[in-house]
């Protein structure tokens, strides 16, 4: 069964086409600045990558070529559009709607547009999306696989502001937390390499790239997440401030800054762009750091101070942790990151692995100590996997399949990431 996923921006869209239930990517690929000058399609399969600059008017467009380059008689790796049985979609926000992936209606549709305001860079351009692929593949399923759906098992005292209650009411203004896909699937990866039921781990995940996020599972379900209304509360990231004390806003509208400023001051120019001055990239600023540069060093001491203060929080709200698992590309890449860290944290039982850290790069493994109390794994994250897993089910269960007619991608999960462990 060939599967879908699509992942639409403003100005682009991500694909890939998995073959089901092996999760095996056929192809995959980005169609860019659409509507723009320059824009083109990028088309990978069997190791070869071509890009091909054309004009691109809007996502229908986008999406029909990608499609008419999958059953490309030279180049394709389908015969017919009629293999696809499912299409995935990644929506960033399902408000408190979805507990999960869902089957794309009219009332799917009228809901995710409702929420858009949560949202107003990512939940437009999904739909667009969406829309793109109904017009394309009008016969068939398309799936939307929501970033907030992982933490609605979030507790209430845990989601809610200290705010007048009415706001929650009228508004929906609560903690939703995003990057659901990836906290979920590298908890169920770590459940899987410590030899625990998914449902049977207490864990710490971090996400940590431009935009970073931890999350605190109990049983395997969120408990707790940093990010809240809006990806901009939480950690310090590559240009978001994270927490910050919000009497500083009204403070600077004192001194002139207006609604646009301040958004614009939070989340493009702030973080490690703003500490450093440099970069939003820890990659560049961690260089300019080991060379001397003081606001550099200032700025990653910061980012991992931040990430370390929501770790040892979530050791109390959890009580007892079985790991820490760093994901993203800065936990998965990061080596010095994770050191800094993990620094001191034996005090919950984390004893890093010098030399086992150090080897961990861009693969999945261990990075403490041999009988560490907590462990700590690298787990790359792959959120298109776990979209195609959930559309794949879904598509089995419309079309009236079950365990026994077929495997079920949920339990593939338990066989991922074996290729590029180490």
């Amino acid at each position: 069964m060939k599967v879908l996923v699509i992942n639409c921006g403003s100005s682009s869209i991500k694909y890939q086409l998995f073959d089901m239930p092996d999760k095996r990517v056929i192809a995959k690929g980005l169609v860019e600045r659409i509507g723009d000058q320059g824009s083109a399609l990028v088309f990978e399969h069997d190791g070869e990558k071509n890009r091909v600059e054309q004009p691109i008017s809007d996502h229908d467009a986008g999406v029909a070529l990608i499609l008419k380059a999958l059953v490309d008689p030279k180049d394709g790796v389908i015969g017919d559009i009629k293999e696809i049985v499912a299409c995935g979609h990644r929506v960033v926000h399902g408000g408190e709607a979805f507990t999960g992936s869902v089957v794309i209606n009219d009332k799917v549709i009228a809901t995710i547009e409702k929420v858009a305001d949560l949202a107003p860079l990512h939940n437009p351009p999904n739909l667009t999306g969406i829309r793109a692929a109904q017009h394309a593949l009008p016969d068939v399923p398309q799936i939307a696989c929501f970033d907030t759906a992982f933490h609605t098992s979030i507790p209430e005292v845990a989601y809610m502001y200290a705010l007048p209650y009415e706001l929650y009411e009228k508004y929906g203004i609560r903690r939703y937390g995003f990057h659901g896909t990836s906290h979920r699937y590298v908890a169920r990866r770590a459940a899987k390499i410590l030899g625990r039921h998914k449902y049977n781990i207490n864990c710490i995940t971090c996400h940590m790239g431009n935009g970073s996020s931890i999350t605190a599972m109990r049983d395997g379900k969120s408990v707790d997440t940093s990010m809240g209304l809006t990806p901009l509360e939480g950690v310090a990231m590559g240009t978001r401030c994270g927490d910050i004390d919000p009497a500083l806003l009204f403070y600077l509208a004192d001194k002139g800054y207006d609604i646009d400023a301040l958004n614009k001051l939070c989340n493009k120019q702030s973080g490690v762009l703003g500490l450093s001055g440099v970069s939003n990239d820890v990659r560049t600023v961690s260089e300019k750091a080991q060379q001397g540069d003081e606001r550099c060093q200032l700025a990653i001491d910061v980012f991992c101070y931040k990430i370390k203060k929501y770790i040892g929080a979530y050791t109390a709200v959890l009580g007892r942790i079985d790991a820490v698992i760093f994901t993203g590309g800065i936990g998965e890449n990061a080596p010095d990151i994770r050191a800094a860290i993990c620094d001191e944290l034996y005090q919950i039982g984390i004893v890093m692995d010098t030399d086992r850290n150090e080897q961990v790069v861009g693969v999945e493994g261990e990075v403490t100590r041999s009988g560490s109390p907590v462990k700590v794994l690298v787990i790359p994250t792959d959120e298109e996997i776990a979209i195609a897993g959930d559309t794949y089910d879904m598509a089995l269960e419309l079309a009236g399949g079950s365990t026994t007619d077929a495997p079920r991608a949920d339990a593939a999960v338990d066989d991922l990431g074996a290729a590029k462990a180490r």
